[in-house]
């Protein structure tokens, strides 16, 4: 089922997320995120874009299909990638962040496994986006003041 995606000034994005206990319920939740980011074409999607405030977000691209509930980042790299990056919560904009080339974290899969692996490059910046979701954090939290104020001009006009 296509969900629809909270938009950028919605007070739930700004929620710090909770993890999720073993027995919630999430298979349902994730199939309808995989067919709402497929649908908005996106390749990434936090719970709490689609009004669920929790730790869970999904990744798909290149035949990658990734699901990370209570996911922690444990180590970043000294090493940083700057990537331009759009948001399905700020539909039509895109602004470059510089991120960790490679980070090392936890998290659980859809079975409840619990893994720890390195991700790099455009994984570990997709992640790195939708785990700033988890933390109540936006892409347009990456600008300057005034960058932020003229995009909020442009934004409300």
């Amino acid at each position: 089922m296509i969900l629809p995606i909270l938009l950028y000034k919605n007070k739930k994005l700004r929620k710090i997320n909770k993890n999720i206990k073993k027995n919630y319920n999430i298979l349902n939740i994730i199939n309808n995120m995989f067919d709402t980011m497929y649908f908005y074409k996106g390749i990434g999607l936090s719970a709490p874009q689609i009004g669920i405030n929790i730790n869970l977000f999904i990744i798909g691209f290149n035949n990658i299909k990734k699901i990370f509930i209570n996911s922690k980042i444990i180590k970043y790299s000294k090493k940083k990638i700057l990537s331009k990056e759009g948001c399905l919560s700020l539909p039509k904009i895109n602004i470059n962040i510089c991120r960790k080339k490679n980070i090392y974290v936890k998290y659980y899969n859809h079975k409840w496994e619990k893994k720890k692996k390195k991700i790099y490059d455009i994984l570990s910046i997709i992640f790195q986006h939708e785990y700033d979701h988890i933390k109540g954090k936006l892409i347009i939290d990456y600008l300057s003041k005034k960058k932020k104020k003229k995009l909020n001009f442009k934004y409300n006009n």
